[in-house]
């Protein structure tokens, strides 16, 4: 006897299709079929009738199976973030048939960790609460405060899930509680390789996993009796997934607590404002490091300056260590011509190539595209090619130059590959093997240097300036994270190179005021108290792509409680050769957003629900 079953294809767009078994498959089974002549995995998702058309076998099922809450929660992402259930369900790792696990013998350790006063009382209040809100400065022991938390629901048998906002805090934190918790820690991230995962996967099935840590990826592992999930840096945009589906981690988090009431923590010492809005908090003020951040504004464009130069080599002839940050990698982002005024731009990107010296190229840092370096102008052949915007490897060079003595090192995705290399020279810098990290973002994401007195900052007014309204959120937050890597053991100099010195000193000491102001002024306008969607369309034919965006704006334009806030050409309107226009909509409720979204879904069209960059 036939039975039929909807079955989701695991990254497929396409909606559940209807197959054949033999068997009586389980709800959330794993199954192998074919789709013109090509072979897929599924996931069963309900029985149906035999339908009028005629249909393929299952031609095999595997041991692994998704769980109710796995599907509940896929099903939820299609629903919001606007993808098929096969896309959703593609994010998860599946359990293993109980058959198939063997369990392992756990033995609690005994977790020694003081805390202060405040301490104490943080915790308290995230014990009180379901979802709650950490704001603790830097440096004020908000992982000391997790870990206790942590220790509460594995005491009770259950699990605790920590993420993090990127890979490379990933050997810092897994060292801090692996002190603490000893080998129930494991980690989970992209970078590992399937045999690593595999035995993580393995400590996870069989429970000697206890606290599992690692990027928005982990928050989809098959962990049982979960008790807790911490979310450290909240704020940072790195939670929010850049491709199908545009998921935010965070968000996720929270759902997931609110859905099967497991208590949810956020951290951050400048957390966003929708969280702040949102959640209720407590403000963990102060910290362990009783030294002093003094802050030096210079009211300069992005250049490297006599003054930072000198700070520097002072700096490090005291035997301390300092970061400088410059939001370009590479050596320069633009290349452009003094007689022409052409700008080198990617032939598949409209935006400009970025010059690497070592490699002698032009590289794109979009689509990955990369030329040599041109000896004169494409357009008018003269060659007074020039170079604007540095970038990391440039100024490295610059500082190497300045003495001999000074050590640096490049911190940034085009010298940082590896895990390996990340801990390297990570380790360099602790042991004082270098004097100088010249670095991108990558210097912010929350690493414990133990010895900066001089942080440096570069433009920070290109960030401020952004068409963004979460430009100043942006600006601040990167600033105060950047800083508070500075002055833990020493006091230290922060130096600033901005033209905004009365914005950014009005809140450098006071964030919450900052988040109270900035409330203010986005009522009734931006989120948190309006909801917003991005709908990205694209096609190697700018035309079709044009006139599909059009017809999705008259058609919203008729509906009620759903206002276009904007349209058109994208500020970047060719990326990978596909032209790309957009729609930004606002309203009072998401499920508004979700019924206008549905009246103009388009194969064309990438759907960005609570959208967080806009280029």
């Amino acid at each position: 006897m036939n039975h039929f079953y909807r079955i989701a294809l695991l990254g497929s767009p396409l909606e559940p299709l209807t197959y054949q078994s033999d068997i009586i498959l389980a709800i959330g089974s794993e199954v192998t079929l074919s789709l013109s002549k090509r072979r897929m995995n599924g996931v069963v998702i309900e029985p149906c009738q035999k339908p009028a058309f005629k249909t393929q076998p299952i031609d095999e099922w595997t041991s692994y199976i998704y769980s109710e809450r796995q599907i509940q929660s896929a099903k939820f992402i299609a629903e919001y973030y606007g993808c098929s259930l096969g896309e959703a369900l593609n994010l998860f790792v599946p359990f293993q048939s109980v058959e198939a696990v063997a369990k392992s013998d756990y033995v609690h350790p005994d977790v020694n960790i003081v805390l202060s006063d405040m301490q104490s009382k943080a915790l308290d209040f995230l014990r009180a609460h379901p979802i709650s809100l950490l704001f603790g400065d830097t440096g004020a022991g908000k992982s000391e405060i997790y870990m206790r938390r942590m220790d509460d629901v594995v005491g009770e048998g259950k699990r605790a899930l920590l993420l993090l906002p990127e890979i490379s805090l990933t050997p810092q934190m897994e060292r801090r509680f692996k002190n603490h918790f000893g080998e129930t820690v494991v980690l989970w991230h992209s970078k590992m390789t399937p045999k690593q995962k595999a035995k993580t996967l393995e400590q996870i099935y069989n429970g000697s996993a206890r606290i599992i840590v690692g990027p928005r990826s982990a928050l989809f592992l098959p962990i049982e009796d979960l008790g807790l999930i911490v979310v450290d840096e909240e704020h940072d945009e790195s939670y929010k997934s850049s491709s199908r589906p545009r998921y935010n981690a965070r968000d996720m988090a929270v759902y997931i607590g609110n859905q099967y009431k497991i208590p949810v923590v956020l951290g951050s010492a400048t957390p966003s404002l929708g969280s702040y809005a949102k959640y209720p908090f407590f403000r963990l003020r102060g910290g362990y490091y009783e030294s002093k951040r003094h802050f030096v504004f210079e009211p300069s464009i992005e250049a490297l300056t006599p003054s930072i130069d000198r700070s520097i080599l002072d700096n490090t002839a005291a035997g301390h260590q300092g970061i400088v940050f410059i939001p370009t990698r590479a050596n320069f982002k633009y290349t452009l011509c003094d007689s022409c005024g052409y700008h080198v731009e990617c032939p598949f990107c409209s935006v400009g190539m970025s010059l690497h010296k070592n490699a002698r190229a032009l590289k794109c840092h979009y689509c990955n595209y990369t030329e040599v370096l041109p000896k004169v102008c494409p357009k008018c052949q003269s060659g007074a090619l020039r170079t604007a915007r540095l970038g990391t490897a440039e100024a490295v060079e610059h500082f190497a130059a300045l003495s001999e003595s000074l050590r640096v090192a490049q911190f940034d995705r085009d010298v940082i590959t590896t895990q390996n290399k990340l801990i390297n020279v990570l380790k360099s810098f602790n042991n004082k093997e270098i004097d100088l990290l010249v670095g991108t973002q990558m210097l912010s994401k929350g690493h414990d240097y133990h010895d900066i007195t001089l942080a440096v900052v570069m433009g920070i007014d290109n960030l401020l300036s952004q068409s963004d309204y979460r430009a100043r959120e942006k600006a601040l937050s990167l600033l105060i994270q950047i800083a508070g890597r500075s002055g833990r053991k020493h006091d230290a100099t922060v130096i600033v190179q901005s033209f905004n010195e009365s914005f950014f000193r009005r809140y450098l000491e006071d964030y919450e005021q900052f988040l109270i102001d900035e409330m203010a002024i986005r009522q009734d306008r931006y989120p948190p108290s309006k909801k917003l969607a991005r709908l990205l369309y694209a096609h190697k034919n700018g035309m079709k792509a044009k006139e599909a965006m059009e017809e999705a704006v008259a058609t919203i334009q008729q509906m009620e409680n759903v206002q276009v806030v904007g349209f058109g050409a994208s500020a970047i309107e060719k990326i990978a050769d596909k032209y790309r226009f957009q729609i930004l909509l606002r309203s009072d409720k998401s499920t508004d957003l979700i019924r206008a979204i549905k009246h103009v879904k388009s194969p064309l069209c990438e759907i960005d629900m609570d959208p967080i960059e806009f280029t």
